[in-house]
């Protein structure tokens, strides 16, 4: 049987991130059990590791609430399993799209070059008019206005190699090599990150240091802080964004190219977009009560 990586797009927030945990709904137990509905793995043959298939890896392990469009998992497979077969046992908001035939030695994890995030981040600009009647901030700080010199100020500083300790719960392999970079979309800063490969929460956090620069609650010398070998004190410390505006959009293999089942993509484009529609209405939903609040 082959090897194949498949290309997997998920709106994460209804699951408690990519890994399998257990007794919480994960985006591998919905890979999983797909396969094994279709027929496609025997969880008590031929597997590697507890419960899982032949030559099986994940580029990624996004958090809970993470969504991706781009999250890449490698494994053997029958031949007629293509992103369209996948995709008649996988639940609507899991979706394969795209698909490679792979070396048996390929792995999804290691062989990634580089990965990318994009966080969507509600920043209205400081200079322009207001949108929202008040001043409050949103999500503890969220939401309040943004400086945009400050905040590509901030972005240029958290980009290079830097040991990034400060910035994620792990203690150990923590030197970083990242790109920040934002663009404005009206009142959303859209914040793309990208690295070799990240450590727990580090996008998030990163996105909450430079947000908070960008305010002006915090000076640039916070950075230099941050990226400093001393720990933080506690009170200091860089807490994580909110996971549900992050999407993993890209995992690169510079000698792989992804066939795209149109079929496939089309069935996810429709799934996404309606989903985008359910949201736009929420909001609208949702703004209406809060301005009718007096």
């Amino acid at each position: 049987m082959p090897t194949r990586a498949f290309r997997i797009a998920y709106d994460g927030t209804g699951y408690h991130g990519f890994q399998r945990q257990p007794d919480v709904p994960t985006v591998e137990d919905a890979i999983f059990g797909a396969l094994r509905s279709l027929g496609a793995y025997d969880p008590d043959a031929d597997r590697e590791g507890p419960d899982r298939p032949a030559g099986y890896a994940a580029a990624g392990r996004t958090d809970a609430g993470v969504s991706a469009l781009a999250q890449t998992i490698a494994l053997v497979v029958p031949d007629w399993l293509t992103p369209r077969a996948f995709d008649a046992d996988l639940p609507a908001d899991v979706r394969a799209w795209a698909a490679a035939d792979v070396s048996p030695s390929f792995h999804a994890t290691h062989d990634a070059t580089r990965r990318a995030y994009t966080y969507h981040l509600y920043a209205p600009p400081a200079d322009g008019d207001r949108t929202r009647t008040d001043d409050t901030p949103l999500d503890g700080g969220l939401g309040a206005r943004v400086d945009d010199d400050r905040f590509h100020t901030a972005c240029e500083a958290l980009s290079g190699r830097h040991d990034v300790h400060n910035l994620t719960p792990d203690d150990r392999n923590t030197e970083r090599d990242l790109t920040v970079e934002a663009t404005r979309d009206g009142d959303v800063l859209v914040i793309t990150v990208s690295a070799g490969g990240f450590a727990r929460e580090l996008v998030r956090r990163v996105v909450s240091l430079a947000h908070a620069v960008g305010t002006g609650d915090e000076t640039p010398e916070k950075i230099d802080r941050v990226l400093a070998s001393d720990p933080l004190p506690g009170h200091e410390g860089i807490a994580p964004a909110p996971p549900e505006p992050l999407v993993l959009t890209d995992v690169a293999y510079p000698d792989l190219e992804f066939t795209i089942d149109e079929r496939a993509a089309e069935s996810a484009r429709a799934v996404f977009e309606r989903r985008r529609i359910d949201r736009l209405t929420g909001a609208r939903v949702a703004g209406q009560v809060a301005d009718g609040i007096d």
